[in-house]
This record gives structure tokens, C-alpha cells and sequence, in this order.
């Protein structure tokens, strides 16, 4: 299975050569177009450990397991064929896929989208459902982990994975990056409830290097995300800001939507107590994080200068 290259992000801690990310999306340090350029599909409510009720503290949950509410019938399998479909012929090059109620949806639109040559296909897993899974070729499966409850050694069995995404909390941040995890490792960092009770360095965490970041937002940008019951969001965290409904218009439709790409260019500028930061174009910006925290989408709960009053 063909490889990308992996990229270590700057962080002062000790970190292992796979280390993709940590506390934030891979794709947060590309160069981002203007265009649409990845696409989240959720596939159920979930069954996931972390709840849209109380809150998602999961600095990569956008891609990972968790419990959402579904407020009515969830799309069929036809339905999510077409936007995946629609999305080829747009020009898209990045599909994610979620495992959450049930392992087969997954596995049938993984290889749809294989089929049709989507570039990048990637189909996040829970560790409990490896066992049931049959490899497929050009089919990135990501195992979500728990650390330390799965250490590597049990990944090790299952050598056509392509990466981790280990949930940790902040005292085994250190230790999980000294490990040797199978393939690509996306580091999900659990964050408390405020600044207060952070132990590690925000700010060599969240530090990128994105050449766009001064036009679009470094994660946002290029992002649609779909509801197991076919509604668009910017982001799969953020559940209350509905840009677009699958059950009644088209996905081409709905990314051509001015609402919609005004957060692709929410840069640090547009955030008030961020635009006069000399760091703002290097530090990674998780909207949802802040969102959960502060209730306010321009809020900056996790900025350690802000809470020092720098």
C-alpha cells in the first residue's frame, strides 16, 4: 500500500520518527486551495467513549469514535454513494471515512470509494473491530486507540494498518510518543475543561507550519463534513453551525455556500484577541475545542499568553 510521506511536528518533547500529528488533524499543515479538498463522512450515532452531550475534549475528534445525536433517519448506503460520488467529480482527493454503530457501511463505502479512485481514502477504526476487518487494497485504516488500555504490541498483529490514532490523556503525553506504534501516529490529546488544568505545552502542540494560514484557516479550510443523517457542517465537532442538508440539495451546491466558506477563511485575523498575536500564523486553531469550551466559535480558552495576560 502506497505510503505518504510523514511529517514530525516541532514539539519539545521526545518524538518518534512515525509521529504525523499531535493535537491536531493531519491535514492541518498542508497548503490549502480555496477548493474542496476533503470530505468526513460520520456513519451513525456512535458508540464512542466521548459524548456530543457532554462534551467532545478530543483535540483530533473530528476523525475519531465518539457518540453524536441524531435527530432523524440516518442516510442509507445509496445516499452516502452519491455524495461520495459527487465529491470525486468535484475534484475531491481526501475521503474519511468513521466507524461508529456498525463496522460494514464502513467497510462497503471504503471500498466504493476505492473503486471509483478516490486518491486518499481513510477508514477510521475502533481497535476492537480490527479482527473483523479483511485489508483492501488502496484503503487507509487508521486503528483509534485508547493509551496506555492498547499498547503497541497489540497493533503489531495487524501490520497492514496504516496509523494510530491514540487518544491519550495529558500525563502519558510524553510516554506515548516515546513508543513504537505500526505505520503513521496521530497523537489525540484528551484536553481539560479549561486552561487552568493543562499540563503540557499548548504552545508547542498546537505549533504548525502552514504556508496558507495568513488567507485560510488551517484546518477548516477545504473541509465538509456529513452527519450520519445528511447535514453539512464545517467541521464534524461543530453540530449547531448547519450549513447544508444532503436530503434536499446537492453537495456541489452546498460548498459553493458563502456560509460555508467563510470558516475556510476564518484566519487568526478574524478572531479578535488572536489578529495582534505575533504567533497567529504558527499556532494550529481547533474552533470546536474553543466552541466546547467558551460557548463562543471566536473563543480561546486554550491560549496559554491569554490566560497569562500577554
Amino acid at each position: 500500500m502506497e505510503r505518504v510521506e510523514s511529517t514530525v511536528t516541532s514539539i519539545d518533547m521526545p518524538v518518534k520518527a512515525g509521529t504525523v500529528t499531535i493535537g491536531k488533524p493531519p491535514w492541518s499543515s498542508k497548503r490549502h486551495t480555496g477548493k474542496v479538498e476533503r470530505l468526513i463522512l460520520h456513519l451513525g450515532a456512535g458508540k464512542g467513549e466521548f459524548s456530543e452531550i457532554y462534551g467532545i475534549p478530543r483535540s483530533i475528534g473530528c476523525i475519531g469514535n465518539n457518540r453524536f445525536i441524531l435527530r432523524r433517519e440516518p442516510l442509507s448506503i445509496e445516499e452516502f454513494k452519491r455524495t461520495i460520488l459527487e465529491f470525486r467529480k468535484m475534484g475531491g482527493k481526501e475521503l474519511w471515512l468513521t466507524n461508529y454503530d456498525n463496522i460494514e457501511p464502513l467497510l462497503i463505502l471504503a471500498n466504493f470509494a476505492s473503486e471509483i479512485e478516490i486518491p486518499e481514502v481513510y477508514a477510521v477504526v475502533m481497535f476492537n473491530d480490527l479482527p473483523r476487518i479483511v485489508p483492501i487494497e488502496g484503503i487507509r485504516f487508521i486503528a483509534e486507540i485508547k493509551y496506555p488500555d492498547v499498547n503497541p504490541e497489540k497493533l503489531y498483529d495487524y501490520p497492514w494498518i496504516y496509523g494510530v490514532l491514540a487518544m491519550v490523556e495529558q500525563e502519558y503525553l510524553d510516554e506515548v510518543l516515546r513508543e513504537n506504534f505500526p505505520g503513521e501516529l496521530y497523537v489525540d490529546v484528551l484536553f481539560p475543561g479549561s486552561i487552568k488544568n493543562v499540563k503540557f505545552n499548548t504552545i508547542e502542540v498546537r505549533r504548525i507550519l502552514n504556508p496558507t494560514t495568513e488567507k485560510y484557516h488551517d484546518c477548516l479550510a477545504g473541509t465538509v463534513a456529513v452527519t450520519a443523517d445528511g447535514y453539512v457542517l464545517p467541521c464534524p465537532l461543530l453540530r449547531n453551525y448547519v450549513v447544508g442538508d444532503l436530503k434536499k440539495e446537492s453537495l456541489k451546491r452546498i460548498t459553493r455556500r458563502k456560509r460555508l466558506r467563510a470558516f475556510w477563511r476564518t484566519t487568526k485575523d478574524a478572531i479578535p484577541t488572536c489578529s495582534n498575536c505575533p504567533f497567529k500564523y504558527i499556532c494550529h486553531d481547533c474552533r470546536a475545542l474553543e466552541y466546547q469550551a467558551t460557548g463562543e466559535i471566536d473563543g480561546i480558552e486554550y491560549c496559554p499568553l491569554h490566560f497569562l495576560g500577554l
